[in-house]
């Protein structure tokens, strides 16, 4: 789901992946390898709810080029309030487009709603960003302790803007639930516990997303210019923060969507009342019900 390869596949090749995964009955006589593939393509480019391919930049696959700029931004040293406020503003308006665009779609956002959220989202991450890198160099500490802090202020901003930002443009499926499914594919209702579950999720990952991006790469960085191969070549400081960030997403990413899957289930007992004592087409107890948890 986060190959970037994926996003070079053509239009044709996607079809006849969708086909090949439709017809179930020559999945016998394919190669399992090129099952694996087809089902991968789909996956990173289809969104499950509407069957229709997600907006080029911001699917999961393109996360980690488009974030690339964005967090090597935030992780220069020294900011001013305007470098600040100019990254939160280009950060949470691509969360805001990766949220929106895959989101679980059963409960769709208007333009006005979409707007409002964005609004939102962005003005709290900037008021949060600006708020901890004028108040941290202010703190009381030794030099070693406020240098510490000040490398984990933009974790720490982007990683509560970031689950402010998922709420916000999502908090829609909360307030009005989304669909929930039988293990055959059948709607059965709209839920909100599962609303909740299904953003809470997404907003967990997206900040184990952002744990080792933004803390792992200042950390190292500030080892390895202690060597005397780096004070000796200071220029290579640029492309060391760069490979460092790019390896970082690159793990984090896919091990961060893999901690929550992405068809959710609850358990009936722990749903609305309404939700308890569904019975199957067999007439057994429905004891869980799924549904779409978005990226």
């Amino acid at each position: 789901m986060t190959d970037v390869r994926t996003l070079f596949v053509s239009r044709k090749e996607l079809e006849k992946c969708q086909d090949l995964l439709a017809n179930k009955g020559l999945h016998s006589q394919v190669d399992p390898e090129q099952l694996w593939k087809a089902k991968k393509v789909v996956e990173s480019t289809i969104h499950p709810d509407t069957g229709k391919p997600v907006l080029l930049p911001f699917r999961m696959s393109c996360f980690v080029p488009t974030n690339m700029v964005l967090v090597a931004g935030m992780l220069m040293p020294n900011p001013s309030i305007k470098s600040i406020l100019f990254w939160q503003w280009a950060n949470q308006s691509v969360n805001v487009a990766f949220n929106s665009a895959n989101a679980n779609k059963t409960t769709p956002m208007s333009v006005q709603e979409t707007g409002v959220a964005y609004l939102c989202a962005v003005t709290t991450s900037c008021a949060i960003a600006v708020g901890l890198n004028q108040t941290v160099p202010r703190l009381n500490l030794s030099a070693g302790v406020k240098s510490l802090c000040m490398k984990l202020v933009p974790f720490t901003a982007v990683a509560a803007a970031g689950t402010v930002n998922v709420f916000l443009m999502r908090g829609k499926e909360i307030r009005e639930g989304i669909d929930v499914f039988t293990k055959e594919g059948e709607s059965v209702g709209k839920s909100k516990k599962a609303g909740m579950s299904a953003v809470s999720q997404v907003a967990i990952s997206r900040v184990l997303t952002n744990a080792p991006v933004l803390i792992i790469p200042p950390l190292l960085l500030a080892q390895l210019q202690k060597t005397q191969w780096v004070k000796s070549n200071p220029k290579l400081i640029t492309p060391l923060n760069f490979g460092l960030i790019g390896l970082s997403l690159m793990t984090a990413l896919p091990a961060a969507i893999a901690v929550f899957p992405q068809t959710g289930e609850l358990d009936t007992a722990k749903m609305e009342k309404e939700f308890q004592g569904l019975k199957d087409q067999n007439g057994q107890i429905i004891h869980k019900l799924y549904f779409n948890k978005g990226l």
